[in-house]
């Protein structure tokens, strides 16, 4: 029984270890598997986006010889630095032609002469033949303003006779996947890398070494071989020397591997790790108890953590759907709702004209008011929603912040101050200003809320470098806080975490919508930035706006240009709309404004009537309309059929607005008044009293 009591705990002890060594190892490969599919579909999306962007650069240059392209060299510039600002993963974009000079950079506007890349491989590639997207090795940058070292994904520019024409290559930056991969790599011991074929490596975590593998490596004979996914273990890396389990997989379409792997040590410790909490001194009964309870403990407080982790996801995903839910609603009513806010508020400057009694008057004022509410309802929730159509510019927030400190004050009570401090130096935003002002003045309402018997608002400015922190949402970079602190009730702890969900509101029935600082938050993140919270009950709430600063100097201020009366026959309109009710109340408008006025119900009978009358001057389009065709799609045949015919797009609300205004579209927004559509007029056209020069028939 001696020999026994201690036989019997050892053989039962090596038994246990036996199986946890080998679950170990087969939790290491599950984990690794798993990261293989993130590493995958992260990459996969990263470089697709590129190829997107690729094809959007051989878009705009599309029919433009070289020396075109050079010509308009600047322009171009512009264009492609917008798509580089658009992608985080993404330093520059060049263009470059046959002979290993440079066309366009997303990073000059004129790019130096001295730069050739006709030594670079990715050029040597593409010129030797079509080698469809190429993935270079990591260079060092020619150009100081590229900065960090970067990979190139490049493809030939394409030419009719199938000739090498040049490359339009993209810088990608291994700063982006090696940020991620510290994201999603804490565990002890944990390997992510990007690889190419030739074992060269793009991106590496922990770090990225400054030598391939070499021939002979287990990975490179695995790539060799053809296979492309495997999980195997190496005994001593070419790299550090560790031994480590690895998995690798080939990225769909490139040319490229992802890499994930665990330090067998780290394997073991967490072997070893679990073999010491099994280890106990007494009876073996006891001994076998406490075995028993303690795996049962381990797999419980695994499956606790699993399904905390779960509905941690799954709570997060309920949350983006109803976000995206009701952003899809907003898009879906607000076209409809601000059609009818149209009616009624073109209604009621007719009915002015007619009726001018003081009571007439009084309940056209409300009428006007309940309108107005309900489109700065709308504009609210597509704001949260971040569907609200921005017109962004670059600002100086050390010189206009002073500037609104007087309306402000106007939406404060006289027992409330007002404080607005900014630094010397400029604190340049490229922001909607208009929906920045109703930001602020959604922020200062909500404070002189919470300060029912008085107190101070404080407004700071103060420019800062945001590094990746969870409380400011991983935002990184060069960045201008607004920071809003009042002195007030504050909000609970138990509140806080909805202060920013639409329609959450702790105020009475009749005195708040909810939507106040969800169209902070909408706004702030649509700006590219985000908003905080921090709150003590009693003491006061402090609201943080964190926008990305820019580096672009203000537009200097143009003096207001008074609107001009109108001609007594200003030409004809042609007002393209399906609802009668706004073709009625737009015709009125055209109509005051001198314009003789021609109606169709859609895009074809626009043609139609193009096609047959001459003497149109220009048209008025709604964007989303039945029959197949809507006013973008009409626009740009317009612009094709007619050159010289302005086109006035409108819209209550539509995805396709954005897309017009980049287009170069003027886009009016309804419900809207007189003055509202004689400014887009004059945006949309010269003012002439001639037909554009057309073909009737």
């Amino acid at each position: 029984m001696m020999v026994a009591s201690v036989v019997l705990p050892v053989v039962l002890f090596a038994f246990a270890g036996w199986l946890n060594y080998r679950h170990e190892y087969a939790v290491a490969d599950d984990r690794i598997e798993r990261s293989l599919d993130i590493l995958h579909e992260h990459t996969l999306k990263v470089f697709q986006t590129v190829e997107r962007a690729i094809a959007e650069v051989n878009e705009i240059v599309r029919g433009m010889s070289d020396d075109d392209i050079r010509k308009d060299q600047s322009r171009l510039h512009e264009r492609v630095k917008r798509i580089v600002d658009a992608l985080p993963q993404v330093r520059a974009i060049f263009l470059i032609d046959r002979d290993g000079r440079p066309l366009v950079s997303s990073q000059l506007r004129r790019m130096p002469s001295d730069f050739d890349a006709r030594e670079r491989s990715f050029f040597t590639a593409q010129m030797a033949g079509d080698a469809g997207t190429y993935v270079s090795e990591v260079l060092t940058p020619q150009l100081t303003s590229l900065g960090t070292p970067f990979f190139v994904l490049c493809r030939r520019r394409p030419l009719t006779d199938g000739k090498f024409n040049g490359v339009v290559a993209v810088a990608v930056l291994p700063q982006y996947f090696e940020e991620f991969y510290a994201l999603i790599g804490r565990s002890p011991g944990s390997l992510y890398a990007l690889i190419r074929a030739d074992g060269s490596f793009l991106a590496r975590y922990p770090e990225r070494p400054n030598r391939s593998l070499q021939p002979g490596s287990g990975l490179r004979t695995a790539i060799a071989q053809g296979r492309e996914r495997g999980v195997f273990t190496i005994t001593r890396s070419q790299i550090d020397a560790a031994e480590r389990r690895v998995g690798y997989g080939k990225l769909e379409g490139f040319p490229v591997y992802v890499i994930a792997g665990i330090d067998s040590s780290a394997i073991r410790g967490e072997w070893i790790a679990t073999m010491a909490s099994h280890m106990v001194f007494g009876l073996p009964a006891t001994l076998l108890l406490l075995l028993i309870i303690g795996v049962a403990l381990r797999r419980t407080r695994r499956l606790y953590a699993e399904a905390e982790r779960r509905e941690a996801a799954e709570a997060a995903l309920r949350q983006a759907q109803r976000l995206e839910a009701i952003g899809q609603l907003t898009g879906g009513v607000a076209h409809d709702f601000n059609n009818l806010l149209m009616v009624v508020s073109g209604s009621v400057q007719r009915l002015r004209r007619d009726l001018t009694s003081e009571r007439h008057t009084r309940l056209l004022d409300m009428i006007e008011n309940a309108t107005n509410r309900g489109e700065s309802l709308t504009r609210q929730l597509l704001a949260f929603s971040r569907r609200q159509m921005l017109t962004p510019a670059v600002i100086d927030l050390s010189e206009r912040l002073p500037e609104l400190k007087d309306m402000l004050s106007r939406s404060l009570r006289d027992d409330i101050t007002i404080e607005v401090v900014v630094p010397d130096r400029s604190c340049a935003v490229k922001v909607d200003p208009s929906e920045l002002e109703l930001a602020l003045l959604n922020l200062a309402v909500n404070a002189r809320d919470a300060m029912p018997n008085g107190g101070a608002l404080s407004i700071t400015v103060e420019p800062l470098v945001l590094k990746g922190r969870a409380g400011e949402e991983g935002l990184s970079g060069e960045f201008v806080a607004i920071r809003v602190a009042d002195t007030g009730s504050g909000i609970p702890a138990d509140i806080l975490p909805h202060a920013f969900e639409p329609f959450f509101t702790t105020k009475e029935v009749g005195k708040g919508t909810g939507l106040g600082l969800s169209q902070v938050y909408g706004f702030a993140k649509q700006s590219g930035g985000t908003a905080t919270i921090t709150s003590t009950a009693g003491r006061g709430t402090v609201i943080t706006l964190y926008l990305p600063r820019t580096q672009e100097l203000p537009a200097p201020s143009i003096a207001r240009i008074e609107p001009e009366a109108a001609p007594h026959r200003a030409g004809t309109v042609l007002v393209v709309e399906d609802s009668p009710e706004v073709a009625e109340v737009a015709t009125a408008y055209f109509q005051q404004l001198g314009y003789m006025v021609k109606q169709v119900a859609n895009a074809h009978e626009a043609l139609e009537l193009l096609a047959n009358d001459p003497k149109i001057n220009l048209v008025f389009s709604d964007i989303l309309m039945p029959g197949g065709m809507n006013g973008l799609e009409l626009g740009h045949a317009i612009r094709r059929l007619y050159p010289a015919l302005p086109v006035l797009l409108a819209t209550g609300y539509s995805d396709s607005a954005r897309d017009a205004v980049q287009q170069g579209f003027v886009v009016l927004h309804k419900p809207f008044e007189l003055a509202g559509l004689e400014q887009a007029l004059r945006e949309a056209r010269t003012w002439k009293l001639e037909p554009a020069p057309r073909m009737a028939g």
